[in-house]
């Protein structure tokens, strides 16, 4: 997905091992649309070479405030950039751009931002947890600066169990796409998210449940948070890595599914139900596991509860609920009976049996349907893009007027 698309990135580089780690973020901000300028420390010189940002750059590297005809670079970078990423951030840089101190091209430039600037702290876990560091960096914080991690994990002494180790690439351009994005009709909202399938045991070993990998509602999360809102995602089992930034609550069955979505909904203003819960279980459990036998296994299944029927009534006034309808036949007209009968604001239908579409797969292409019965057309595309799409038309809704889907492909 290009979500930087037209978008002028600066990133800083300081002295430390984790400079390795910034020529893959230099790759990923560019693989989503980003025109991106490096600026090297003398430190980080010392660990990458200014000529390897400029081949994964595309663009010349800044490396001094002295070089001929570039007297005013760190102003004019300061002022045209939409983001100044700092990673890593180290001790030294964090403490001088604390005091204000303008000694090299990168602290000047810092000196001189006035827009978002986006820290990736990387040190020796001491190091970070020093009083003098963690002052320094609530002066940056009290500027309006943001900071992301640092994690836990090896550092280049050896392994730890504190904060030290810089954030993954993949880290850094979620926080830096989400400080970009956000200032729209999400921004501040909170938004409900369920995906994948739920698990119901027919015995200690087997379970009945579908082919739903998850992915749909795990975009939509992500995307969701990228626009600045606040987000949980109830998840039956997947293997779908957690989105950046989200709170997760995973779940096996749907009457667990159906008890987080109770517990979150009271206080959400956007309910984006993308999961695929069974609809039906096993009667009766057995408590061990059910041995193989001559002839036909005969199962007693009852129906599971209805999650979007059953907390309807705890749906605030103003709230905004997203449901999906995949179907085999007849699509169109299933989803707009079921957007009436649940209440919906919208409905996303699609035809598991599409190729390219449905579960177990990267793409997808849907119908949205509003209460007017107005429908979008989104075409086959990533399922990230997908749901963007979908975002733009909640909020069409949220801000009361119509949106065009995006066709944006991946």
């Amino acid at each position: 997905m290009t979500l930087l698309r037209g978008r002028h990135i600066v990133l800083g580089v300081s002295g430390g091992i984790a400079a390795y780690k910034s020529c893959h973020l230099v790759r990923r901000l560019r693989e989503a649309g980003a025109k991106v300028d490096v600026v090297l420390t003398r430190g980080a010189r010392k660990f990458v070479r200014p000529v390897t940002f400029e081949a994964l750059s595309g663009r010349p590297v800044r490396t001094s405030l002295w070089h001929p005809g570039e007297a005013l670079d760190h102003v004019a970078l300061a002022r045209e950039a939409d983001l100044v990423i700092v990673a890593p951030a180290s001790a030294h840089l964090i403490a001088r751009a604390s005091l204000g101190l303008a000694d090299d091209l990168l602290t000047a430039l810092l000196l001189a931002r006035t827009g978002p600037v986006l820290l990736a702290p990387a040190m020796n876990d001491s190091m970070y947890a020093s009083s003098a560091t963690q002052q320094n960096l609530q002066r940056l914080v009290d500027r309006g600066w943001r900071q992301v991690g640092p994690a836990t994990g090896p550092l280049a002494e050896g392994e730890s169990e504190l904060p030290g180790r810089m954030s993954e690439p993949e880290a850094i351009l979620a926080h830096a796409v989400r400080l970009v994005r956000s200032g729209g009709p999400l921004t501040g909202r909170r938004v409900l998210v369920t995906a994948g399938p739920t698990r119901e045991s027919l015995d200690p070993v087997r379970t009945l449940t579908n082919r739903s990998s998850g992915r749909m509602g795990y975009r939509l999360a992500a995307a969701a948070w990228y626009r600045g809102a606040e987000v949980v995602l109830v998840s039956g089992p997947t293997a779908v890595p957690p989105p950046e930034g989200v709170r997760v609550r995973m779940v096996e069955s749907t009457r667990e599914m159906e008890t987080c979505v109770a517990e979150e909904l009271p206080a959400a203003d956007l309910l984006v139900m993308a999961a695929a819960p069974a609809d039906f279980a096993p009667v009766t459990p057995a408590d061990r596991k059910l041995e193989r036998q001559a002839g036909e296994l005969t199962l007693a299944l009852g129906p599971t509860g209805d999650i979007l029927s059953g907390t309807r009534h705890l749906r605030k006034p103003g709230m905004v609920a997203v449901g999906f309808a995949l179907e085999t036949g007849n699509a169109v007209a299933r989803a707009e009976a079921k957007l009436v009968r649940k209440g919906l604001d919208l409905i996303v239908v699609n035809d598991a049996l599409e190729p390219g579409a449905g579960f177990e797969v990267e793409t997808n292409r849907v119908t949205i349907i509003d209460r007017t019965g107005r429908r979008s057309e989104v075409p086959l595309q990533s399922k990230a893009a997908v749901a963007e799409a979908i975002l733009d038309e909640v909020e069409g809704v949220l801000g009361g007027r119509t949106t065009t889907v995006s066709r944006d492909p991946a």
